[in-house]
C-alpha cells in the first residue's frame, strides 16, 4: 500500500498521481488526518488491504509530508560506509544520534529559502515512518514496528552544524523547509528488497549522490533496536536513516545550494521530491 498526505487528506493511491480519500472511503471510520492513522496502524491497514473509493488525480502541489506532526525526529549520522569515509572518520561502532525539529517539516515539494551567509548541503535519506509504540524491541521483530518508508532529504546549513563550543546538528538541521519529506509513505511489502532500496539526488541536473541501503552500517531493524532500547518511538515518529556519499561538504572542492538551485531527490519504489531555493 501507498498512501499520501493530499490537501492534508490522507488518500490511499492507486498509482503515481490518482488515490481515494481514507476518510470518505471508510465511512468516516478512519480520520482524513493522516497522523490520527498511525495510532490505529493495524486496525487501518488491515481495512485498506480490501479497501477500495472514488480516485480522483493528485497533483505534485497539494502533497505534503506523510507524517506532518510527528512527536519525534530522529536522524542517523555517519551510517553510510562510503559517506563515512568522505566526511574523515572511521566507522561508528554506535548510532550518532541527533533530532530535526518539527518545525522545519513541510512536503515534498517546495522552495527553500536559505541564508545568503551560510553553507547548505543536500542529504538524501530513506526515512522510516513508526506504526506502533516501540520500546526495547529487538533485531528480528523491529520491522513489525514501520509503518513505512518514505524520501527524505536532511538539508543541513554547514556553518550553523559547525559553529559553537560543540557541535549544533539539531539546529543546524532545522532550518524552516530543512526538512521535506514524500511524496508518499509505501508499506514495507511494496519493495522487492526492504534492505536494499536504491536512492540519491542531482543537483540542476548533475548527479550528486547514488546510493544502496545495504550499504548502512545500523539497518533500519539495528536502528530502531537500538533506539528503543533507550527510549520509546511512537506511531508516527520519523526516523532519517543516513545519507550517502555524495554530500557537498565531502567534494573537493566543497559545493553548496545557491538561489536559484533546483535539488532532485529520488529512491525506488518512493518517487521524486523536488527543491528550489532562495535566499533571506
Amino acid at each position: 500500500m501507498r498512501i499520501a498526505n493530499v490537501g492534508s487528506r490522507a488518500t490511499i493511491l492507486t498509482d503515481d498521481s490518482h488515490g481515494f480519500d481514507v476518510e470518505k472511503a471508510s465511512g468516516g471510520l478512519f480520520s482524513s488526518n493522516i497522523a490520527d492513522l498511525y495510532a490505529a496502524w493495524t486496525e487501518f491497514t488491515a481495512w485498506a488491504e480490501t479497501a477500495s473509493g472514488d480516485s480522483s488525480e493528485i497533483t505534485d502541489t497539494e502533497i505534503d509530508a506523510p507524517s506532518p506532526t510527528p512527536k519525534q525526529i530522529f536522524a542517523i549520522g555517519l551510517n553510510y560506509r562510503e559517506h563515512a569515509a568522505e566526511s574523515g572518520f572511521a566507522l561508528p561502532d554506535s548510532l550518532v544520534v541527533f533530532t530535526k525539529f518539527q518545525s522545519s517539516v513541510t512536503g515534498p515539494n517546495t522552495t527553500v529559502s536559505i541564508p545568503a551567509a551560510g553553507h547548505t548541503d543536500w542529504e538524501t535519506e530513506l526515512v522510516v515512518i513508526i506504526g506502533q509504540t516501540a520500546r526495547k524491541v529487538r533485531p528480528e521483530t523491529a520491522w513489525d514496528y514501520v509503518a513505512g518508508l518514505t524520501l527524505g532529504q536532511d538539508l543541513s546549513e554547514r556553518i550553523l552544524q559547525s559553529s559553537g563550543p560543540a557541535p549544533q546538528f539539531s539546529l543546524g538541521k532545522s532550518l524552516p523547509g530543512y526538512t521535506p519529506m514524500g511524496p508518499w509513505l509505501a508499506t514495507p511489502d511494496e519493495f522487492a528488497d526492504r534492505d536494499n532500496v536504491e536512492l540519491g539526488c542531482e543537483v540542476n541536473g548533475i548527479a550528486m549522490q547514488n546510493g544502496h541501503t545495504n550499504d548502512l552500517i545500523f539497518s533500519v531493524p539495528e536502528i530502531i533496536s537500538r533506539l528503543s532500547a533507550t527510549l520509546t518511538l511512537y506511531p508516527g515518529d520519523v526516523i532519517f536513516t543516513g545519507t550517502p556519499s555524495g554530500v557537498g561538504l565531502g567534494r573537493e572542492p566543497q559545493v553548496f545550494i545557491a538561489p536559484g538551485d533546483e535539488l532532485t531527490s529520488w529512491a525506488e519504489g518512493l518517487g521524486h521530491m523536488r527543491q528550489t531555493f532562495t535566499t533571506d
